[in-house]
């Protein structure tokens, strides 16, 4: 009986270890076709990229939702998130390039007054983001009041958005979190940190609920 239960217990201890290298193989797999297509899309020329936006931004995300899914298990989580954070800066470049063409097609007359900048001066209380969205203006000592300014802004106009401009306030919010990994290696505060994931907490399902409420008001406009 007990010659049973060691080698039982031998024969579960094998399997949980190779689920557990198959887990993380998958993981490292989701984060390298993630870097491997931000890389692509990098290459590609603006026309081409412009062309096929609507694919590439459906791609992107569904390699970022399969990362998602994934990371918890990848056996260096650290230095994933790191490679992630790399890949998903280049996209966010790309994407601003891309809004500020629409913005600057959409409003000819004057592009200095175009829907992102004037989202951009609401949300960074005109600091110098500029269309590239840099953020190394963000440190561990202002970034907390950032976090704070944007969700405020939000919930002050969150009713009066169209679905483009959630895009863009996405764009926006994905870019500062991009920084707040760099600012957290840079020391800040465990207590500021706190209020800024309850900001997040907060934050997060309103934008996904009034999001959709957008796009469900658009395509019923669309309709009628």
């Amino acid at each position: 009986m007990k010659k049973f239960i060691v080698g039982f217990l031998a024969v579960l201890a094998i399997t949980l270890g190779s689920c557990k290298s198959n887990t993380e193989k998958e993981a490292e797999i989701a984060v390298k076709e993630y870097e491997d297509y931000a890389d692509s899309i990098s290459k590609l020329s603006f026309d081409n990229i412009k062309t096929n936006w609507k694919t590439i931004e459906n791609e992107f995300a569904a390699k970022g939702s399969r990362v998602d899914s994934t990371l918890i298990t990848h056996e260096n989580r650290v230095e994933a998130t790191d490679r992630i954070n790399v890949a998903k800066s280049k996209y966010n470049e790309i994407l601003a390039e891309i809004e500020a063409d629409l913005d600057e097609a959409a409003n000819p007359t004057d592009g200095n007054t175009n829907r992102s900048k004037l989202l951009r001066e609401a949300y960074f209380k005109n600091a110098n983001v500029g269309e590239n969205l840099d953020f190394s203006w963000v440190n561990k000592d202002n970034i907390l009041s950032v976090y704070q300014n944007f969700v405020a802004e939000f919930d002050r106009n969150k009713n009066t958005y169209s679905r483009e401009d959630f895009d863009k306030i996405k764009m926006m919010y994905e870019a500062l979190d991009t920084q707040k990994n760099q600012v957290e290696k840079e020391g800040l505060s465990s207590e500021d940190n706190r209020k800024i994931a309850a900001l997040k907490f907060k934050f997060g399902p309103t934008f996904k609920w009034e999001r959709m409420g957008a796009k469900s008001d658009e395509n019923t406009d669309a309709k009628e």
